[in-house]
């Protein structure tokens, strides 16, 4: 019985790995997609559509049942607190993409991993060992290396990315206490109403009729946005942060090929060998957890 349990276990904080990374895939599908629409209309205004449509479609899955769930969950409060901390954490990163090239921004904001290890110790109060710690700091000289960002100075677009980074690993702490609590189409509905009930106003205000091209984009971005939510939810009830922050990483990997695929960046020597260091760091987590389940 013991050996099935920790068979299951070891199972189960793969699945959350592997649920992750999905996760982390389509984010930054996401961000490829707000990046071409930031130019043309606020971040505010892209929130608010996005949310619009993770809403239509939990309606159309979970019906009034869900709604009613919702509304009696004991995760509402706590829920708006992490939505709030998720929705300035993007805020600023995307209105930092403004004036940042794409390596620049991913590199600053890939600090957001490191701070989830140490805010899962002191909030959380998780056991992270060396080998965690090690690969967390391979994954972001892996991103030093792939972006060089020794020439950036305290810019404001800077400072934003370093204060998304903030926000978003407090967010992802908040969100491995709620996810434990609650299902998943629970959180992301409250999740997105809360960002609706934020974007409104200043979405408004600074409205911008979008073209039919621009409309396509902003359903692609609330599609998947909203999968790659749910699967978050699903990869942190699985696993502890600390395991799956190193492979926030990967989403380095997906922003380059995505750069080349859309707008022809061609990446230099030092992203294919940051690249490996990123890799690296992954399959050390994943082999690391794999071999200390078996002893």
């Amino acid at each position: 019985m013991a050996d099935v349990a920790i068979l299951e276990t070891r199972e189960r904080v793969l699945a959350g790995i592997l649920l992750t990374g999905a996760a982390y895939l389509l984010f930054s599908t996401q961000d490829a997609s707000i990046k071409l629409l930031v130019t043309g209309m606020t971040v505010w205004q892209i929130m608010f559509f996005r949310s619009i449509t993770i809403l239509s479609a939990c309606a159309a899955i979970g019906g009034r049942q869900l709604f009613a769930d919702t509304v009696r969950s004991p995760i509402v409060r706590p829920m708006l607190v992490r939505s709030a901390f998720t929705l300035a954490a993007w805020l600023c990163y995307y209105n930092a993409a403004r004036s940042l090239q794409l390596a620049e921004l991913t590199t600053v904001y890939y600090a957001a991993p490191i701070i989830v290890t140490v805010f899962s110790v002191f909030l959380l109060g998780e056991n992270v060992p060396m080998l965690r710690w090690l690969a967390v700091l391979i994954g972001f000289a892996g991103v030093f290396v792939a972006c060089d960002p020794t020439h950036l100075g305290l810019s404001v677009p800077v400072l934003l990315v370093l204060a998304a980074a903030l926000l978003w690993a407090i967010a992802i702490v908040l969100l491995r206490k709620t996810a434990l609590a609650e299902r998943s189409m629970i959180q992301l509905l409250l999740n997105n109403f809360y960002f609706l009930l934020f974007s409104a106003v200043p979405a408004l205000l600074w409205w911008h009729t979008p073209d039919l091209a621009q409309l396509l984009l902003l359903a692609s971005v609330g599609a998947l946005g909203g999968l790659a939510q749910y699967l978050l939810f699903e990869g942190m009830k699985r696993t502890p942060a600390s395991i799956l922050a190193p492979l926030e990483y990967s989403s380095l990997l997906w922003a380059f090929a995505l750069g080349f695929a859309i707008w022809g960046d061609v990446p230099r020597r030092e992203v294919f060998l940051g690249a490996a260091l990123i890799i690296a760091a992954g399959l050390l987590i994943v082999g690391g957890e794999h071999f200390r389940k078996r002893l």
